[in-house]
């Protein structure tokens, strides 16, 4: 009786120094904040992010769910068009390019790193402008970043790395700007991911630069009729001036 009670009570212990150490992780606790989805929770995880960080300035995954959170946040704020969003994506695209260099540097073979810098690096040009972001050389580290996602696995975060090459290459300012090279991966995004409305925007610009406004209808048409209320409203901006 004694030996039952006794491993009961270690059971306990080891349970209640589990949940202690669960609850005291800022990494925990930041995952279940960024995982609620909203705009508030996400800026509430960050400084648990960067605390993670700090505790461990090694950790992969403490370095690139960082990077991750800061251009989710700054990608809601344009998204939602919020009072100030330049300057917010511009301060957390930034901040969040550190922390997706650290990751990649650490684990240069696995794709959160390279995807998020790439991402990040979007967003701080979302708030600075492509051509600032082109004069503080970042093209080079942009590029290779994405292609090394690409590389990796092309399917991550539902093609997240063949829209991203994509868009990298129809944003670019002209002579830099390629076109075919763009609509190679959007037709390849598109094969595998038909109903994306991010996807289908974004193609529809691209086919509309092109001037084949008839192949961007369709895209239009089944993005408007999307579930995403930020890309239904540009495409049938879009739309109204075909």
């Amino acid at each position: 009786m004694k030996r039952c009670f006794l491993y009961v009570l270690i059971c306990m212990l080891l349970f209640s120094f589990h949940f202690v150490s669960m609850a005291e992780d800022p990494l925990v606790e930041a995952d279940a904040l960024f995982e609620k989805g909203d705009i508030a929770s996400i800026l509430e995880s960050i400084p648990l992010y960067i605390k993670a960080v700090k505790a461990n300035p090694n950790s992969y995954e403490g370095n690139w769910k960082c990077a991750r959170a800061h251009r989710e946040y700054a990608n809601l704020n344009l998204e939602q068009e919020l009072e100030g969003w330049k300057d917010v994506c511009k301060k957390y695209g930034k901040d969040g390019m550190r922390y997706g260099k650290k990751a990649k540097e650490l684990e240069p073979e696995k794709i959160e790193g390279h995807y998020y810098y790439g991402l990040c690096v979007a967003s701080y040009s979302d708030g600075v402008s492509i051509l600032k972001a082109l004069k503080e050389g970042l093209k080079g580290s942009t590029q290779k970043a994405f292609y090394k996602a690409y590389e990796i696995d092309k399917m991550f975060e539902d093609g997240g790395p063949m829209l991203a090459i994509a868009r990298f290459w129809h944003q670019l300012p002209f002579p830099l700007r390629n076109k075919r090279r763009a609509q190679k991966y959007f037709e390849e995004h598109h094969e595998y991911f038909p109903d994306d409305p991010q996807g289908l925007v974004y193609f529809a610009e691209l086919l509309i630069d092109r001037r084949k406004k008839d192949e961007a209808r369709p895209l239009l048409e089944k993005a408007v009729a999307g579930d995403e209320p930020y890309y239904s409203k540009w495409a049938k901006e879009l739309l109204e001036k075909l």
